[in-house]
């Protein structure tokens, strides 16, 4: 099972950071310049289950709350995020606060240029008794569960219309000054869980196709400069302001020449079917399915992901725009 540790990256092409497919109905975890984009209270959970029969696949779950503070132009957006993620046995809790300083390009402020700041730890976690060991009785492997908590930041900016967004973050600011200790347990070094900077752009528009149905494409793309560069490809439609359904695909694409990276990786990851249904105008429940096409698909059965989300309206705030992004 200790092997696992070492080979995930490879499996899932280079990124070490959560992937969720749904990413798209909540950035706040993308950028933390998202932080009250929704202006009302918004509340968002979200669980995944990924490779599905894969010994040690990941299990993720988090929550988060975003919103605008109660300001004359609203200019100020805050937000809380947790997650929890479990690999065999490694497990990480993360706790951010996120904080958006919101500009207003237009008197209705429909149009915004956002910057974010977010700050947090993440408490690592790797249970001894789940190890299968080769030599019992090794110094360098824990007995029981040992942790660590490292600090960590990151940094957004977005901009929005009623009908285009872009943004660009950089997570893990402080990987690259991060106590190196912090990944040892007596002689055994852990560091394959330390962080590496990780750099986000996003992108996406709304095209009006007919009265009840509109298109959503976006695209992300995300590169932490050591493994290959990530990119999503989304596409959904919006039909009666209700029902969102579409799909994604993930791939690695080769921007430039990586010299500690091998050759013959498999660019593949994967495809997404993905249903968002608003039950009501406060309530979203979405549902995606992920298809592994690279070489990982025989050894496991997919990925299912499900999340919620419940809008707390301020009644004594007009709402200037529907939110599509």
């Amino acid at each position: 099972m200790l092997g696992l540790l070492g080979m995930v990256p490879g499996l899932t092409s280079g990124q070490q950071n959560i992937q969720f497919s749904q990413y798209v109905f909540n950035m706040l975890g993308v950028n933390p310049a998202y932080a009250g984009y929704k202006e009302d209270l918004y509340m968002n959970a979200i669980y995944r289950h990924q490779w599905v029969s894969f010994p040690g696949a990941p299990q993720t779950g988090g929550i988060s709350l975003d919103g605008v503070v109660n300001s004359r132009d609203e200019r100020v957006g805050l937000g809380l995020q947790a997650m929890y993620d479990k690999l065999g046995p490694q497990d990480a809790l993360s706790v951010y606060g996120m904080y958006s300083y919101r500009i207003p390009l237009d008197e209705e402020g429909t149009r915004r240029l956002c910057l974010g700041i977010g700050a947090g730890f993440t408490q690592y976690s790797i249970d001894g008794t789940a190890l299968q060991y080769n030599d019992d009785g090794d110094l360098g492997l824990p007995v029981a569960k040992v942790s660590s908590f490292v600090p960590d930041a990151r940094f957004g900016i977005y901009y929005y219309t009623p009908k285009f967004y872009i943004g660009a973050s950089v997570m893990d600011l402080f990987s690259l000054y991060t106590d190196n200790t912090r990944y040892y347990w007596k002689t055994y070094n852990y560091k394959v869980i330390r962080k590496t900077q990780h750099v986000y752009l996003t992108a996406g528009t709304l095209i009006n196709l007919s009265e009840n149905v509109k298109l959503k494409p976006s695209i992300l793309l995300k590169e932490d400069f050591k493994g290959p560069t990530n990119v999503d490809l989304n596409a959904f439609l919006l039909i009666a302001d209700r029902l969102w359904v579409g799909a994604s695909y993930r791939t690695g694409v080769k921007l430039w020449d990586k010299p500690a990276l091998a050759n013959d990786l498999d660019p593949l990851d994967a495809v997404s079917a993905i249903v968002e249904l608003y039950a009501t105008e406060k309530f979203r429940i979405g549902y995606a399915y992920d298809i592994t096409i690279s070489k990982l698909a025989s050894s496991q059965s997919g990925s299912h992901e499900i999340s919620l989300g419940f809008l707390f309206p301020n009644k004594k705030r007009r709402i200037t725009s529907p939110r599509y992004f």
